[in-house]
């Protein structure tokens, strides 16, 4: 039911306003009397504001254009004629969120605040930015693409292609996830938008000129084409005024309807044979990915929506989803695609299935495997509880107050978006409760969800198979045509033209080291930040012989529980095992209940439940180490005595012999960490410059990172042998029995009115879990220096150098963890991505490894990059530098100790904290002394801790630059490393 209509200003019309009890606030919406612009307003009682402003973006090729154009924008508007405005913003501001996003058929530009002049702020910034962007050609050239001589100023030398997004993108489509979606789109979506790469093909880049970029612009970043959405305590009128002011009032409506036109419906199935790099010294043997995929309605149709989803789960929510467990249990394949399950992002929905380590001439068993299961629902149905419990994980997806990764008001305008990207009611979208209450009676007739499978898959002839097969030759393939495209472009050069290229590179270069005025841009100032940090109250006591600590938060309905316990003394196998039993623990039987009936138990009770283990050094001693065992669930009220059943039986009762399923796992959990390395190869590299610091950094780089990877291959090589296969079960037994020995306590996180009552009930079903434990895990002292060369499968490379500095409880602490910041700031951002071409870079100081790293990511530099890390700290130690610089520096790591996270994920936080010691005033005291740091401060720890003969090095690249910089390796003492 509607609301009364919301007051708008004046240049506004208020549209309709509606409350949505299961999210706790009220959507108005708006459009704009001149232009015709939507405006979106979630009112919500939360000081976190949120804006986002959308551009439906529609390209017609892989050039990238929206992408560029993405950022292109961010470099510099009327109001704001500075060469960076968005990531000087980043370190003038106390933001909890700046970013911009390019989807396959919108560009948007959030930002969030908890600080109102911030949150004003940077709305000047982002309007000025996104309608009246400068588009300056240096800036095309820089963020897009360009050529340039690889000695700049010499003609002679060849010509290479440079560009953020160039580079960018080379990384990107180093993944082979991105790549089989990719050529599934093309191939599924023949005439619409989604045909092409929205991001930008590597090879199709270099064919947008600066014209094509500015006509893009002109169409579609205009306020007839806009989308505004707003989250937060700001009213919406207010929102409303700043919009007319700093943007609208200058535009008029546009005769224009920027849309994805449908797609047309193929008449028969279609199977379609590609390749993909294989850059790895290992045999193509089993590499082969094969997908399915249907085409189905459009994403906007609320009721098609979630029947579809209805249906996806029912086929592959868990591994006792019929599809799902025939993914994962084939002999057909290693493990389930990463492709696997609905995308409606788009206008017309996608499900897909897959698996991966495969072989071409499985395609047909392959596909008739697929079919005959989903023939098998359409003809039996599904039992009724199944159903039951997919509409439960919708229902909890639906209450759950989330914002630990997204501020929680980007995560509902995000679920939101697309329905207004396609003209329809994103109102709708976000209040799911009556859909789903509509599914939950169609779901009584038993012959409901065979017609659904029928309809929406067996009678769908809009289907591809995809057969993608590993290429070894296809990197080499793309590297020549790249060099002989531009041994052509130069031959073709007249000398104007090299000396207009020689002339680009050199204002490039004056453009970049040129200091702007960055006075014209708004800021925060230190005496903007809040003295005092949030603190939450929990109550602790002994309940039924247990220690209970509980929280009273807002969860809307939703109770989350944790059984944590001091991990145990392991032994060297069991420790190098310890993230695959965590991993595991929640995917086997329990008792006398196969892995299948225990899924669907977890299904009906709880949105999720799994294992985990949480280390830290001491406070004031890094080699010290304390770590614990946590088991951790969320559910719906009504369900959270079933719910600590559930935790309790996964204590107590879990089993470690059902071998077929351990190695199913295992070599899914190989096929996960392959792919993870290609979008988180600096986080990889790092951990291995850090390897050497400390206990626990050097255990992160043997169990997950590419140590951990390595050590997977080879695990999963070894348990084809049955005989194997069953000491690794009795292996990860025994550390269960080792967890169950340590005594646990309960955290309990509910609504204020239900947690002391929860606590005394839940406590009874864990009773009898308390144990008097043993020996706690102890790590030895690590102290040294390392240096690796990781060969992996990847276009571009990513560099990282650590040095070993302090734990967070000493004084020096905090004026590293400024240091970061203001070496970014200062020369690492312009060096390493404006300069040099990489995707992004930095510096930061961890406390947890008493490690300092810098680090770059889809760099195509190797050497420069590693130079560079260097010069910075040249740089510092030169001294005579702003004290401004530091204020933005101190800004950017006040603004991310105080970012808010969830309800919940701040008490677990807290509770965290304390069993670390890590307290409320350890956490003021350091906040205290990153306010009280000085530029003496960051000279001293520089010179102390930055040293030359201390630095530990470490490169994630391919086999193509390990041969080309031998001297550099054997320079810096680099082993070579295969993955």
């Amino acid at each position: 039911m509607s609301n009364p209509l919301p007051t708008a200003h004046a240049t506004f019309e208020p549209v309709r306003a509606q409350a949505i009890e299961s999210l706790n606030l009220q959507i108005q919406e708006f459009r704009h009397r001149e232009t015709g612009a939507v405006h979106y307003h979630m009112a919500a009682d939360n000081t976190e504001n949120v804006f986002l402003v959308a551009l439906r973006t529609v390209p017609q090729d892989s050039t990238g254009v929206a992408h560029i154009l993405e950022h292109t924008a961010l470099c510099g508007s009327e109001r704001f004629p500075v060469r960076d405005p968005f990531f000087m913003m980043l370190r003038r501001s106390l933001n909890t969120f700046m970013n911009a996003f390019t989807s396959s058929d919108w560009t948007a530009y959030p930002f969030a605040s908890q600080n109102r002049k911030d949150f004003n702020n940077l709305l000047d910034v982002y309007l000025d930015a996104v309608f009246f962007s400068r588009l300056d050609p240096l800036d095309f050239a820089q963020e897009g693409h360009r050529v340039e001589f690889a000695i700049p100023d010499d003609p002679s030398s060849e010509l290479i292609y440079k560009g953020v997004v160039f580079n960018e993108m080379k990384g990107a489509m180093s993944s082979v996830s991105s790549t089989l979606w990719q050529k599934f789109c093309e191939h599924l979506f023949p005439s619409t938008t989604y045909h092409y790469n929205s991001g930008g093909e590597p090879e199709n880049i270099p064919d947008l000129s600066y014209a094509q970029l500015k006509a893009f612009y002109e169409s579609h970043y205009h306020p007839t084409n806009a989308i505004f959405m707003t989250f937060g305590d700001i009213p919406a009128a207010e929102h409303q005024a700043a919009f007319e002011e700093r943007a609208l009032a200058r535009f008029e409506r546009l005769d224009q309807r920027i849309e994805v036109q449908p797609e047309q419906r193929l008449a028969a199935p279609i199977r379609v044979n590609d390749i993909y790099a294989f850059d790895e010294n290992t045999d193509t043997a089993g590499k082969t990915h094969l997908v399915m995929g249907w085409m189905l309605g459009e994403s906007s149709d609320l009721e098609g929506m979630l029947e579809a989803q209805l249906l996806s789960s029912v086929l592959l929510e868990n591994s006792a989803s019929p599809l799902q467990h025939a993914l994962e249990t084939t002999e057909l394949g290693q493990a389930p695609s990463p492709l696997c399950g609905l995308e409606e992002s788009m206008r017309e929905m996608v499900f897909v299935c897959g698996i991966e380590g495969s072989e071409a001439e499985h395609a047909d068993a392959f596909e008739q495997m697929v079919l005959e299961i989903i023939e098998d629902v359409a003809n039996n149905g599904v039992a009724a509880e199944r159903l039951e419990a997919v509409l439960h994980q919708l229902e909890l997806h639906q209450r759950e107050v989330s914002g630990d990764n997204y501020p929680y008001g980007l995560h509902l305008i995000l679920q939101a978006l697309g329905s207004a990207t396609h003209y329809a009611d994103p109102i709708a979208a976000m209040n799911l409760d009556p859909v789903i209450e509509s599914l939950r009676t169609k779901i009584q007739d038993p012959d409901y969800i065979k017609r659904l499978a029928r309809q929406l898959l067996l009678d769908n002839s809009h289907r591809l198979t995809l057969v993608v097969e590993p290429d070894s030759e296809l990197s080499a393939r793309r590297l020549e045509r790249e060099a002989a495209r531009l041994a052509d472009i130069k031959q073709a050069m007249s000398e104007e033209q090299k000396q207009a290229t020689v002339k680009l590179a050199a204002d490039l270069i004056e453009r970049q080291q040129s200091t702007d005025d960055e006075s014209i841009l708004p800021k925060v100032e230190l005496t903007d930040i809040p003295a005092e940090v949030s603190d939450v109250s929990p109550t602790q006591s002994p309940i039924n012989g247990l220690t209970v600590t509980r929280y009273g938060q807002g969860t809307n309905g939703l109770v989350y529980q944790q059984w944590v316990a001091p991990l145990p003394a392991l032994d060297d196998e069991q420790r190098a095992v310890l993230p695959l039993y965590t991993s595991f623990l929640s995917e086997l039987g329990l008792g006398e209940s196969t892995y299948l009936e225990t899924q669907h138990r977890q299904s009906a009770d709880v949105g999720s439940i799994h294992a985990f283990t949480s280390m830290r050094g001491k406070v004031e001693d890094e080699q010290a180490i304390k770590a614990n065992f946590v088991l951790s669930s969320k559910a719906l009220l009504r369900n959270a005595a079933a719910q600590a059943e559930l935790m309790r039986d996964t204590l107590h009762s879990a089993r470690f012999d059902e071998h077929a399923r351990l190695r199913d796992l295992v070599s899914q959990q190989r096929a996960r960490r392959e792919q993870s390395v290609t979008g988180n190869g600096h986080g990889l590299a790092m951990a291995a410059a850090c390897a050497g610091m400390s206990p626990l950094a050097n255990l992160n780089h043997e169990l997950t990172g590419l140590a951990g990877i390595r050590r997977l291959r080879a695990l999963d090589e070894a348990l084809k042998d049955d005989g194997e296969l069953a000491t690794f079960g009795d292996t990860l037994a025994n550390i269960h029995a080792n967890v169950q020995s340590m005594p646990g306590e309960l955290l309990v996180v509910a609504e204020p009115q239900e947690a002391e009552r929860l606590a005394t009930d839940l406590s009874a079903i864990y009773a009898d879990a308390s144990n008097s434990g043993a020996k706690t895990l102890s790590l030895a002292p690590v102290r040294e220096r390392r240096g690796e060369f990781w060969v992996t499968n990847t276009q571009v490379n990513f560099c990282a150098r650590a040095y070993p500095t302090v734990p967070v409880g000493h004084p020096d602490a905090a004026a590293l963890s400024v240091l970061g910041g203001f070496m970014r700031n200062g020369f690492l951002h312009r060096a390493i991505r404006e300069q040099g071409g990489a995707y992004g870079g930095g510096a930061s100081q961890d406390s947890g490894s008493a490690a300092f790293r810098f680090y770059s990511y889809r760099d195509p530099r190797l050497a420069d990059t590693l130079a560079d890390f260097d010069a910075a700290i040249d740089w510092l130690l030169q001294g005579g530098h702003d004290a401004r610089a530091l204020e933005e520096a101190i800004l950017g790591v006040i603004g991310s100790l105080d970012k808010p996270s969830s309800p919940a994920g701040e008490a677990k936080q807290h509770f965290h904290n304390s069993l670390f010691g890590r307290t409320h005033a350890h956490r003021k005291q350091f906040r205290e002394r990153i306010l009280a740091v000085s530029l003496d401060d960051l000279m001293r720890v520089s010179e102390t801790y930055l040293r030359a003969d201390a630095a530990s090095t470490a490169v994630v690249s391919n086999s193509v630059q390990r041969d080309a910089n031998e001297a550099l390796l054997s320079d810096l003492a680099l082993t070579v490393q295969e993955l």
